[in-house]
């Protein structure tokens, strides 16, 4: 497993050296610094503690900044672990380039946007009643415990929306800009503008490969396969 932390900028477009138009997310990514090795032996699992983005020391508490004072590296805003991620010591920094190829595939984990309270229907995608004819039941939930007179747990009803940890896996990278801590992801990702995002190795689905690759295998599967058949020589 690898992977790295990055902060969300905005959304854009550019054309390939094809000339295909591809939306991507640009996502900054400055240096990150491994803050702690776990192993099995001593944490009970291996993983990387790494941080990333400058933070004031006087925003940090004691426990935290002892952390940081072992790695030898200043506060850092955005931290997380990244489970069975290995070959960097404590100390050790290191870039998206570092890491990842243009072409590869990758999961990227954020914060949604947080919406409030909302209805059943925006929230959980409920069908509406009729708008006319004397209905007096338009964006309501509907019977929520019929017969038994009782709401089971997990019933999907109206609350808060948004602000919850979401995973879109599969995105491919488009281009690493490593002068300008840039990294460009194909299509969309969770999360506003300025939010941490985390890039890691995909872990199941497409393998890491281009898509012209990817079309051209398509193409060859949807052509019919033509038989060849013996010439006789004739007497």
């Amino acid at each position: 497993m690898k992977g790295i932390l990055g902060r969300k900028v905005e959304m854009t477009q550019v054309f390939t050296q094809e000339g295909l138009l591809v939306p991507v997310t640009v996502i900054a990514v400055e240096k990150n610094t491994v803050l702690q090795v776990k192993t099995v032996e001593k944490d009970g699992y291996a993983a990387l503690k790494i941080g990333t983005f400058a933070k004031r020391e006087n925003l940090v508490n004691k426990p935290d900044m002892g952390n940081f004072k072992k790695a030898k590296s200043e506060p850092k805003r955005f931290v997380k672990e990244i489970r069975d991620m290995d070959g960097y010591e404590i100390g050790a920094e290191f870039t998206a380039a570092d890491v990842f190829t243009a072409g590869e595939l990758i999961d990227v984990t954020g914060i949604s946007k947080g919406k409030g309270f909302a209805g059943s229907i925006k929230r959980h995608h409920y069908s509406r009643g009729p708008m006319g004819h004397g209905s007096g039941y338009h964006r309501g939930i509907g019977s929520m415990g019929a017969i038994i007179n009782r709401i089971f747990k997990s019933k999907k009803m109206p609350g808060h929306m948004g602000h919850e940890q979401v995973t879109i896996q599969n995105l491919e990278i488009i281009s690493i800009d490593n002068e300008r801590n840039l990294v460009l992801v194909k299509g969309s990702i969770p999360g506003p503008r300025k939010g941490h995002v985390v890039l890691k190795q995909n872990v199941k689905g497409l393998k890491a490969r281009d898509a012209k690759n990817l079309l051209n295998r398509s193409k060859k599967a949807a052509a019919p396969a033509t038989e060849t058949v013996a010439e006789t020589p004739a007497e």
